[in-house]
């Protein structure tokens, strides 16, 4: 799942991933959207089916506030790399799904309580999601 000589070319010199983190999550879970300023993620679904969103929320960018979607399952073994600033979120379409963090940053970890947190349904995206009742976190339900 990792090849560091690889993935060493898309981030920059000076960071190194640091540690893994998983998620496991049944039918119809939607997590995120989450992020911080100074994380790199290397995401992928390791079993099961979901669909990945980013949203781009650098404000500097010239794609500020728009989104892409990608299916990540256990067959196809995508990965995305999200590199600081970008939203992550996620929405399980099989019975239950392995989720797998990779992250790289500078200094201490930015957790959850650090990190920006924006409503899954926010109407600045019109994000397509396969559902309009998803089963939320608290963080997520408070967003």
């Amino acid at each position: 799942t990792y090849k560091k000589e690889i993935i060493d070319t898309m981030i920059p010199y000076d960071l190194t991933f640091k540690h893994d983190k998983f998620s496991s999550s049944k039918f119809n879970v939607l997590r995120g959207i989450h992020g911080d300023y100074k994380s790199w993620k290397l995401v992928t679904c390791i079993y099961g089916s979901i669909k990945q969103v980013v949203v781009d929320m650098r404000k500097d960018s010239i794609s500020y506030l728009q989104w892409e979607s990608f299916d990540l399952d256990d067959k196809n073994k995508l990965m995305i790399l999200l590199p600081p600033g970008m939203g992550n979120a996620f929405y399980v379409k099989s019975k239950v799904a392995l989720y797998h963090y990779k992250l790289a940053y500078s200094g201490e970890y930015i957790d959850a309580d650090k990190q920006f947190t924006i409503a899954w349904n926010d109407h600045r995206f019109n994000i397509d999601w396969p559902t309009d009742n998803p089963v939320l976190s608290e963080r997520d339900r408070s967003a």
